[in-house]
């Protein structure tokens, strides 16, 4: 099992590399901002695992804890990873480097969770659509409507800094290797699913703890993969979008798998814990948002700035509360 998670992580840190360089020269052959292929390309490629476990849990196995605490809980891993990018970016903080744009990003994160999150209290009590919840075309419209306001934001820039495409002659072999190179990772990422499920099988922990904290975990490693590259290519908004656009797709993933769960809204038949996970993650969006406005200067312990020390801490203090609840 071990080996085959090893073997796994191999392809998608190979295959992720190349995807991340195939995606920066389309930026540039397209006009397009890093940090918007980031958050639509990239962040859309690297959640796929996500999407095929949901969609295998709640429509294979009937598991909606395991489906929310994915989805839930890939979006806590990939803001506590910023942590490591902070780390990571010399010789400034992440926080202030990065483009003004992500605030956009981080916000209609924090509107879609907010929703996520009410619907988790309010459990059957939520209006529904059928059998889908409300809450399901609305996260959707939200995605939407981020992914087209990101990237007129982020062209507007581009017009006013007088920056053009730097030309489309090799534009669809470029698209082409980008194709190949997200193939290998959507099915060495969809093979994660099943190596975590081993895991938490043979460790005995709880289905939300589980999906939470262990699968997400783990099918998460595409997003890792895409950020590790995206910063050797010395592309640091494409790396924060990407990680800040996977949350919005893994919110919207919830969508998705309401449609396929047909007993009920999915997220009325979840367990209430899970609304721990998503105040955690509105938690940390909140301070990435603080750490954009403010722009810290100042390191703790030369590591890292002191809104990743807030990161790490709220996903400490999230795994903890979950494991301890064992729904």
């Amino acid at each position: 099992m071990l080996v085959q998670l090893a073997v796994c992580a191999a392809l998608i840190a190979t295959s992720g590399y190349a995807l991340t360089r195939s995606a920066d020269r389309l930026a540039a052959m397209l006009g397009w901002a890093r940090g918007w292929v980031g958050l639509a390309l990239l962040a859309t490629v690297t959640s796929l695992p996500e999407l095929a476990s949901g969609v295998s849990a709640v429509a294979l196995i009937g598991a909606p804890n395991l489906a929310v605490g994915n989805a839930l809980g890939a979006c806590v891993v990939n803001l506590a990873f910023l942590v490591v990018v902070d780390a990571m970016q010399r010789p400034q903080p992440l926080f202030r480097a990065a483009s003004a744009t992500h605030l956009l990003s981080a916000g209609l994160g924090v509107v879609m969770l907010g929703f996520v999150a009410l619907s988790l209290v309010t459990g059957a009590r939520a209006p529904a659509l059928l059998h889908v919840g409300v809450y399901s075309p609305l996260l959707l419209a939200f995605y939407l409507f981020a992914l087209r306001s990101v990237f007129k934001i982020e062209q507007v820039q581009r017009i006013s800094a007088g920056t053009v495409p730097a030309g489309n002659g090799a534009l669809r072999a470029e698209w082409l290797r980008f194709a190949a190179s997200a193939a290998v990772v959507l099915v060495a990422g969809s093979w994660l699913p099943g190596l975590a499920g081993d895991i938490a099988e043979a460790t005995g922990v709880s289905r939300s703890f589980a999906g939470t904290v262990l699968m997400a975990l783990v099918t998460t490693l595409p997003e890792m993969a895409v950020t590790f590259s995206s910063l050797r290519l010395g592309a640091l908004d494409m790396a924060i979008g990407n990680l800040l656009g996977s949350n919005l797709f893994n919110v919207t993933i919830l969508a998705v798998d309401d449609l396929f769960y047909l007993p009920g809204p999915l997220l009325a038949h979840a367990a209430p814990a899970h609304a721990a996970s998503a105040a955690t993650a509105l938690a940390m969006t909140g301070l990435v948002i603080v750490g954009l406005v403010l722009r810290p200067h100042g390191r703790v312990l030369r590591i890292a700035s002191w809104i990743s020390i807030g990161l790490v801490a709220a996903y400490g203090i999230n795994s903890t509360v979950l494991y301890l609840l064992g729904t």
